[in-house]
């Protein structure tokens, strides 16, 4: 499986920033991606103290772009996570 490779593929060479999490020439969603890569190896600590990793995608148009994990829109299952009573970070409900 090529998304968990510990050394880049050769297409993420020409990989675009998308500054929204999509493909920055046609709009279309991660999901719909033909090939995706993620750098684990190396991580960026924000400011809150989170990782983040670069995300490639190569999208169906074959452009390659990439973007940061924590821009990556949130999912049924993270608002689910964010809105359990057992998340510390989860607000109370008034």
């Amino acid at each position: 499986m090529e998304a968990f490779d510990p050394i880049s593929p050769q297409w993420t060479q020409s990989a675009t920033h998308a500054l929204q999490f999509f493909c920055p020439h046609c709009g279309a969603s991660s999901h719909q991606a033909n090939r995706v890569w993620i750098n684990r190896r190396a991580p960026v600590i924000s400011e809150n103290y989170q990782r983040k990793w670069q995300e490639f995608y190569q999208c169906e148009c074959d452009r390659v772009w990439w973007a940061w994990s924590s821009d990556r829109p949130p999912t049924e299952l993270s608002k689910r996570h964010q809105d359990s009573p057992d998340n510390p970070e989860s607000e109370p409900e008034l």
